[in-house]
């Protein structure tokens, strides 16, 4: 590979958009308006996919000519033993026949990577350790059928912020020590600039990803103070904020890792954009500041 030049006004073959960046837009019209800016793959969420059915979805992804490179979101599974997390693991059992499905329907070079998020606290606990114990129990129940399909697992960890309501697992290095039970090619992680990039242990944690063959996915999007009211929707454009993709990014490429990279993207102001005007400016947010780090794919 050979360092990438200085972008010009294209837009870089390796992004692409996840469908959280534009929220508001149904399935087809994400697919539509990603095409249409010149993007060359898309992740998707399961809600959308769901509302017009996974047979469906796969043909108008087909259709697209669109790679996918991930689908979100599954997991929740941190509630003790009992109904309502035997309807978890059954409901992430689903998520990983959408997946495999998705990714044989996209365009050379899908890859088939579920993403997960552990789930909080259950309620009235304090106990994080516990929590994540039952992360690395469920997964251990989802393994046989990932690897049956073909599909990776990807722990993704989220901001500590989220620990008591979304996901107890916090670091990097959180979700490589319960990865670190499973076949790295059924169980990695999700390396997310907007969770990871205030951890200072975060280029080691990244290297350890790469050494062990953890590393899914690589998400990007920017973080800028003050947040919001709803944490959830804390995030920006590339280059809008204060994470510095240069290292973050190099230190990813330094690990081997040259597939695409996903903008994702929480945010009412940009999901109100026109997506087809959101998806151009992620592009260009990613040409400024993640595409002059990256080393470009080598033609076959």
């Amino acid at each position: 590979m050979t360092l990438r030049q200085a972008q010009g006004p294209g837009v870089d073959p390796r992004l692409s958009i996840n469908q959280a960046t534009i929220k508001y837009a149904d399935l087809a019209t994400a697919l539509r308006v990603t095409a249409e800016a010149g993007v060359e793959a898309i992740g998707l969420w399961r809600e959308p996919v769901q509302e017009v059915g996974l047979a469906t979805a796969a043909s108008m992804l087909a259709d697209s000519g669109l790679r996918f490179t991930t689908h979100c979101r599954s997991g929740f599974f941190t509630m003790p033993e009992g109904p309502a997390r035997r309807a978890s693991i059954d409901d992430n059992r689903v998520a990983i026949e959408e997946a495999a499905t998705l990714a044989a329907a996209g365009a050379e070079g899908s890859t088939a990577i579920l993403v997960l998020v552990a789930g909080g606290l259950p309620e009235g606990s304090r106990d994080l350790v516990g929590a994540r114990e039952r992360v690395r129990d469920a997964i251990g129940e989802l393994v046989p059928d990932a690897a049956a399909a073909g599909v990776t697992l990807a722990i993704e960890p989220l901001h500590p912020m989220y620990a008591s309501d979304r996901c107890v697992v916090s670091t990097l290095g959180q979700a490589l020590d319960i990865a670190a039970d499973f076949d790295p090619a059924v169980v990695g992680a999700t390396v997310d600039t907007f969770h990871i990039w205030w951890d200072p242990d975060v280029l080691s944690s990244i290297a350890r990803a790469g050494r062990e063959g953890r590393i899914a996915t690589y998400q990007v999007c920017d973080w800028k103070t003050p947040l919001p009211a709803d944490v959830l929707l804390a995030r920006h454009y590339p280059g809008d904020g204060v994470i510095d993709f240069a290292s973050l990014t190099a230190a990813v490429e330094a690990t081997g890792y040259d597939r695409d990279i996903e903008v994702e993207i929480f945010n009412e102001e940009i999901w109100a954009t026109d997506p087809l005007v959101a998806v151009q400016r992620t592009a260009a947010g990613f040409a400024a500041s993640v595409s002059p780090h990256l080393r470009a794919r080598v033609a076959s």
